[in-house]
């Protein structure tokens, strides 16, 4: 069986091998060029069942090979039998028959018997409508729509005297009955059937299968007009082939396919009914094999030479396809990419809103990491050029914001109204960039570029989230120094002596002070917790009460274990293990999988890891600031002015972030069909910045992590898939 790989029965006829690429004997493709040009050949033959097939192929033979009526006879009642084919079987079919199998453990030659009685059995003919198998056979799942079959036919026939062959090709694809293991149309049909000669028959049958599988042979049999085209059709092949050295490699060993097919256009070059000049297709295929790597070049980055002009086309492009992006959405497949990036980007927020909190002294915290995601995501995906991209505080935004906090700060400066102008500085400048058409210099941006960029976002991800986790070695101590022998010797009690001072003072003066109201302690102080002790005015004695065991240690295995179950999770996509279906859906959720697991071993444990805390009400995270920030009174006038020398620093930072992002997720081989809208995405950037820094809420700029990450949620993958070979990639929904 041959769908672009080979697979054959295995185990005494009970399975199918795994896919392969097929070995050939050199020797067998020669003589299948010696069938060719001296068998029967019936090229656009009119016929509608598999017996007039037999009857023309019998009838019309060259008259050096032309047989005796009686073989003729003998020859089509031959071929006209029902073949016996391989069905595929699910494993529940084959634990099944595992288990109502009448041989299991008893008698060695069952088996043996069952088959003879098999054979001894008359066979019938090919039905002239499919079988109850075929219609159900679930391999069919496996064949892209508009498939059709080939059947090839080889064998020995002690009754003949010399090879009888015919290569046949349909006028149009006809169903031949019962022939085919699943009911497909069928459009060749190559026949070889001679006296006993060993394996030879065998190998040449291979060879013609394995040559029907081959995309440019295929298109040279279907437009072959003589004998001399099919022959010239195997020259081409023979001309690519590469034979390896007897001795060399074993052959039986099985080449596995490969993960990436080479373009049939790479090979066209060498097509002999080609009749275009070789250079012309060179220069094709080398111009489709550079057009993925320099995506730049469509209408979105050129120039109008028209103030506004470049906007003005991304909103006319965007304009026909607005309606499309909500009805594109009711797809289940949305499902997970909407859970996926709520997590992603929920986290994310929550991650930033406290590392912006560290730095600006909860001037921004998570509740205005949280305010502010929403807000911009949403208004930038209503009205964005590429509702694809995610926006997120990003690491280079956060670095700004250190700086800018600890200069206003030595400067004894109002950070807030500091960064207010600075904001409207950077969205000044953004709205002058899009009117004057500036991200056409995206066009430059090579790929060394891009990848440097992203690689820069990556790094400042994962330095914040260790330098996080490194932190909490400080919060929650560990003890280097702790010996199980002296496990005596550690311990922690509360010490109450401080507390009970007043009143011996009290007893001895006979002048009381009023004590604190306090209720009386219990008989030992050990039976206080250690918020309990330092409440009423304790403190903790003994070797172990710095210590806090278990949690950074768990904490780091929660961390770990999360990033590497994630991982194996998205990988599991590829696996062999259950339908494609459940693959892809396991593949899909793997953060939200991963992130579940990990909070629920955390629960089962118990132990007190330290958790985020969400703000309970809708206000500052610092009490010392409001929700607008006003222009005027903290600093001196002449900060609006000094403002944008630091804008222009920041508007590159937001032009370069933004675009690059953008360049990333628009390249072609994404198969985007919407278009992009560079101009339209850095409009709502820029505007977006005004209502940010006036309501203090952190600044958004397209996330390269997520938005890659959104736009593998939703590929689109071919639902059929030969064996061996990977869903092809259709585009991004």
């Amino acid at each position: 069986r041959w769908i672009k790989f080979e697979e054959k029965v295995e185990d005494g006829g009970q399975r199918w091998s795994s896919p392969h690429v097929p070995a050939l004997p050199l020797h067998s493709l020669l003589q299948l060029r010696t069938c060719l040009q001296k068998g029967t050949m019936l090229l656009d033959l009119d016929a509608t069942s598999f017996k007039e097939i037999i009857d023309k192929a019998l009838s019309e033979q060259p008259e050096e090979a032309e047989l005796q009526p009686a073989l003729r006879k003998r020859l089509a009642a031959l071929l006209l039998l029902q073949p016996q084919h391989q069905p595929t079987k699910s494993l529940l079919q084959l634990l099944a028959e595992l288990g109502l199998s009448p041989c299991r453990g008893r008698k060695p030659g069952c088996a043996t018997r069952r088959k003879a009685k098999g054979r001894s059995e008359p066979r019938t003919q090919v039905s002239k409508t499919p079988l109850k198998e075929q219609l159900r056979n679930r391999f069919k799942k496996k064949l892209p729509p508009g498939a059709e079959a080939a059947h090839v036919a080889v064998g020995e026939v002690e009754f003949l005297e010399k090879p009888f062959t015919a290569f046949i090709r349909l006028r149009r694809g006809v169903s031949l009955g019962s022939l085919a293991e699943v009911s497909l149309p069928s459009r060749f049909l190559f026949i070889l059937l001679g006296p006993p000669r060993g394996k030879a028959y065998h190998e040449v049958g291979r060879a013609m299968a394995t040559l029907l599988t081959d995309e440019l042979f295929q298109r040279a049999a279907r437009q072959a007009e003589h004998r001399e085209h099919l022959v010239a059709g195997i020259e081409a092949f023979l001309d690519e082939l590469i034979v390896l050295p007897p001795g060399k490699w074993d052959p039986g060993a099985r080449i596995p396919p490969p993960s990436h097919m080479p373009a049939p256009r790479r090979r066209t070059a060498v097509d002999p009914l080609d009749q275009q000049p070789h250079g012309k297709g060179d220069m094709r295929a080398a111009g489709d094999r550079a057009s993925p790597g320099h995506p730049h070049s469509g209408e979105e980055l050129e120039r109008t030479g028209r103030l506004f002009g470049g906007l003005l086309r991304d909103i006319q492009r965007k304009a026909p396809w607005y309606g499309s992006d909500f009805s594109d959405a009711l797809h289940p497949q949305c499902l997970s990419a909407v859970l996926y990036i709520y997590l992603a980007t929920v986290t994310n927020a929550i991650t930033f809103g406290g590392m912006l909190g560290d730095a600006t002294a909860n001037m921004q915290g998570v509740l205005e990491s949280f305010l502010g995601t929403a807000f911009a995501g949403f208004i930038f995906c209503l009205f964005s050029g590429q509702p694809l991209t995610i926006l997120s505080s990003t690491g280079p935004v956060l670095v700004f914001e250190r700086l800018l906090f600890s200069f206003s700060q030595d400067h004894s400066l109002d950070y807030l109204e500091f960064r207010l102008w600075i904001g409207l500085w950077v969205a000044f400048f953004g709205v002058v960039l899009v009117a004057t058409e500036a991200s056409h210099l995206v066009r430059y941006f090579t790929r060394f570029t891009e990848e440097g960029f992203c690689a820069l976002i990556s790094l400042i991800f994962i330095y914040d989230s260790l330098k996080k986790m490194l932190s909490l070695a400080d919060a929650f101590p560990i003890n280097w120094h702790y010996r199980l022998d002296n496990v005596t010797s550690y311990s922690c009690t509360c010490n109450l002596r401080r507390l009970f001072n007043p009143i011996l003072t009290c007893l001895i003066t006979l002048q009381c002070p009023p004590l604190p109201s306090i209720q009386s302690p219990p008989a030992t102080p050990a039976g206080l917790s250690r918020t309990q002790c330092l409440d009423r005015g304790g403190h903790l004695l003994g070797t172990s009460c710095q210590f806090v065991p278990d949690v950074t240690l768990i904490s780091f295995l929660l961390f770990g274990g999360t990033f590497l179950f994630c991982t194996a999770l998205k990988r599991f996509r590829s696996s062999r293990y259950f339908p494609v279906g459940v693959r892809k859906l396991v593949s899909d959720f793997a953060v939200i999988l991963a992130i579940l697991a990990s909070c629920a071993l955390d629960a089962v444990l118990g132990l007190e890891t330290p958790k985020l805390l969400v703000p309970s009400e809708l206000k500052p995270t610092n009490p010392a600031r409001g929700w607008i920030i006003f222009p005027f009174g903290a600093n001196p006038w002449w900060v609006c002015l000094l403002s944008a020398v630091p804008a222009v620093l920041v508007t590159i930072l937001i032009f370069m972030d933004q675009q690059i992002t953008a360049v990333i997720l628009n390249r072609r081989e994404y198969k985007l069909q919407k278009g992009a809208g560079f101009h339209l995405d850095l409009l709502c950037v820029s505007l977006l910045m005004v209502v940010t820094s006036v309501t203090g809420l952190p600044w958004y700029v397209s996330a390269t992590v997520i938005s890659l990450a959104h736009m593998d949620s939703l590929r689109k993958e071919s639902a059929t898939s030969a064996p061996g070979e990977h869903p092809e990639f259709l585009g991004i929904r």
